[in-house]
């Protein structure tokens, strides 16, 4: 095969490794909290530690890329994350967990959009297409065999295997990198905003992980205020010193366009409810109705697998209504399918189960996809990475938010009570709350233009209505 077939192939099974594993872990969060011998609600700083990690680096693989090499830095991201896979499965405490996790999603973050960034300067133009179709292969594939692959692993084996299987991976994309990924640099850099990206990371990281705090009974209230207002305190302060830089590493003028606002901050909201789903429905699962981790993996990938399903349908769907209608029409719809989770029961059958979850992940996969092509709508050329890494850096810390939110609630509801159990109902007001919060990113969506995105969806914009005349005035159209 040629190297420029290789290519697409090494960077999509690199994106497999790491979807994969973001997918299976979810499944086995009560067993790890078992062994780990920490409450469940806990492991959620096993979520968002990864997810914020992605979100504070992804920003300087780019540049970083253009600096010292894509070969270099692909290469050392595989390896990052297949040590912090290591590590996790070496684990012996929360913290320790947590701190590789991070380890993991700096390896993820560099990993992925580098990759990405290879293909699109190596690959012939005419070839560009199939190859970037290689990459949503593992993206689909990857959250489908997560749930069921992670249940079967910690049901039958144990849940350290899932970050080793990871190290043989791991070796072999660090031999094909070194042998196919060509070294490609570019001599003619902007600077780098470390200034920007210190004060970014410590106010995503703040802002978030402190909110994930809140309700751990290891840490004091106070210690998870302070974590919240030192990250509101450097958020603030970068915004001063974007506005004052050339080229910011998240550029905030980029949400002065409607559809990038729209489809950023509008799916941002949405995600918050959504991203609370791997967290609580293997939960609610397994602590709920007493189920395995592999019984509870083979109910949850119903939802992977509904999305793969839309995934052929829409781009017919948004060309037939446009993107504003499904966005308001469909938020209602995938709202609706979170909240249909509060009343699962133990004895409800499987198959009803897992029907109402691929319909939801149909939907909910609609949802996402019509906001990522409306996002980039109306960017320019030019602009398109850093509108590009703005969006990845939202999706992560709103998934990272929607944990936080979903084991916020139980832990209330539970302290409210004061016997320090999860109760199956606990689920059920947590899922009403995040499908509450999803909802409410309709207002976003109300106020684009019924036009909007016109250029991707294949509809004909309006055109502004002609003057009539005066013997026009009563007529009808």
């Amino acid at each position: 095969m040629r190297p420029e077939r290789l290519v697409p192939l090494i960077v999509a099974c690199a994106l497999f490794m790491e979807q994969l594993d973001s997918t299976v872990i979810a499944t086995s969060l009560p067993a790890i909290a078992i062994d780990l011998h920490e409450d469940p609600i806990a492991l959620k700083l096993a979520l968002t530690s990864y997810l914020l990690s992605l979100a504070v680096f992804i920003p300087a693989s780019g540049w970083f890329a253009d600096r010292f090499g894509s070969r270099t830095v692909f290469r050392a991201a595989i390896v990052i994350f297949t040590i912090g896979s290591l590590l996790c499965g070496l684990a012996s405490s929360l913290t320790d967990f947590v701190l590789y996790r991070i380890i993991q999603g700096m390896g993820g973050a560099m990993m992925v959009p580098v990759g990405r960034l290879v293909i699109l300067r190596t690959v012939p133009k005419q070839d560009i297409v199939s190859a970037l179709a290689w990459l949503t292969v593992p993206a689909l594939i990857g959250p489908v065999l997560g749930p069921p692959l992670g249940g079967f692993i910690t049901t039958y084996f144990d849940w350290r295997y899932i970050f080793f299987l990871n190290i043989p991976i791991g070796l072999v994309g660090v031999l094909l990198a070194t042998r196919f990924i060509p070294d490609i640099r570019e001599d003619d850099l902007p600077p780098f905003d470390l200034h920007g990206m210190a004060l970014s990371g410590i106010g995503l990281a703040g802002l978030v992980f402190g909110f994930a705090l809140l309700g751990q009974h290891a840490v004091q209230p106070w210690i998870a205020l302070v974590v919240i207002v030192v990250g509101a305190v450097a958020m603030f302060f970068y915004v001063r010193h974007a506005r004052h830089t050339d080229r910011p590493i998240l550029d905030l003028t980029l949400l002065n366009i409607p559809t990038f606002f729209a489809g950023v901050v509008g799916a941002s909201l949405f995600r918050v409810g959504i991203g609370a789903l791997p967290f609580l429905l293997p939960l609610m699962l397994q602590l709920g109705f007493g189920l395995s981790p592999f019984a509870s993996g083979m109910i949850t990938f119903a939802s992977a697998a509904g999305a793969m399903t839309m995934k052929f349908t829409a781009a017919p769907i948004i060309r037939a209504f446009g993107f504003r209608r499904v966005l308001i029409v469909n938020c209602f719809i995938a709202s609706a399918c979170i909240a249909v989770i509060a009343v699962f029961r133990p004895e409800m059958s499987h198959l009803a189960l897992i029907i109402a979850l691929l319909v939801g992940g149909f939907f909910r996969s609609l949802q996402f996809t019509s906001t990522n092509a409306l996002s980039y709508a109306d960017i320019s050329s030019e602009a398109m990475s850093r509108a590009t890494s703005f969006a990845s850096v939202a999706q992560q810390v709103s998934i990272s938010t929607g944990v936080a939110v979903a084991a916020l609630v139980l832990d209330s509801l539970r302290s409210l009570r004061g016997d320090g159990t999860i109760h199956l109902s606990d689920f059920s007001v947590a899922f009403v709350v995040v499908a509450m919060i999803a909802v409410c990113s309709v207002f976003f969506f109300v106020r684009l233009p019924r036009d909007a995105g016109a250029a991707l969806s294949g509809r004909p914009r309006r055109e502004a209505a002609p003057a009539e005349a005066p013997g026009e005035m009563g007529s009808t159209a």
